[in-house]
């Protein structure tokens, strides 16, 4: 079983990402918010679960410890696959999570594609008495970002930034609807996600239209 993946970022796409480890490319899914700590091109380790069925094998990846722990906690619930998890997990950080269940709030998973109001009211209900913590190694140092290296650690480091900004200080909603504007123009979710990170931590109190204009000027300027 594999559990923690160490190469090169080979490819990142909507939901995946390609790791190169000595010249073998690890197909992985993950969420947007992991794949959107990756450095293309660059050195990163990545946590694995390794899903074993009949006719596949499927590599999920994570950034830290808490999220594949919620990965895991989630996918108990009945109807929550692997996909809609990752789906979650790329709306909702895991302290977002745990704030959600603690106060039965359906509607934050309803943000989550495949997620309706009776799945969102099934796992907060399932979930109600559970508590997730944070796994021993998670509270030492991220797997993910430990091993950056280089040019590519100063680009995670510069997404990370933005998204403990987005985090602290932004409506969850506004960023969402951001994202989803981008999304309908064309842009690749991780694209968007990254966009408006970055725009939303030069202003940190930008609207909608805003954040979207923002994010616009990112993709002009820079290649995400």
């Amino acid at each position: 079983m594999i559990a923690k993946l160490r190469g090169i970022v080979d490819t990142i796409g909507e939901d995946y990402a390609i790791i190169d480890v000595n010249g073998v490319g690890y197909l992985v899914f993950a969420s947007a918010k992991t794949l959107a700590k990756l450095p293309r091109g660059g050195s990163a380790s990545i946590l694995v679960e390794t899903v074993v069925r009949e006719d596949s094998i499927t590599l999920f990846g994570f950034a830290d410890a808490w999220e594949k722990e919620w990965f895991l906690t989630l996918t108990k619930v009945q109807g929550v696959g692997a996909k809609v998890c990752l789906s979650i997990l790329s709306v909702l950080t895991p302290n977002q999570l745990a704030q959600a269940v603690s106060a039965q709030d359906k509607a934050s998973f309803t943000r989550a594609s495949g997620v309706g109001p009776k799945l969102a009211a099934r796992i907060v209900t399932e979930l109600k008495d559970k508590i997730v913590t944070i796994p021993m190694e998670a509270t030492v140092k991220s797997d993910l970002n430990s091993t950056i290296e280089g040019d590519a650690a100063t680009e995670t480091e510069a997404y990370e930034d933005a998204v403990v900004e987005m985090q602290s200080t932004a409506d969850d909603t506004k960023i969402e609807d951001a994202i989803s504007a981008l999304v309908n123009l064309g842009y690749q979710r991780i694209e968007a996600y990254r966009a408006v990170n970055l725009a939303l931590k030069d202003n940190p109190d930008a609207d909608v239209s805003a954040l979207i204009k923002a994010a616009l000027k990112e993709f002009a300027t820079k290649e995400i």
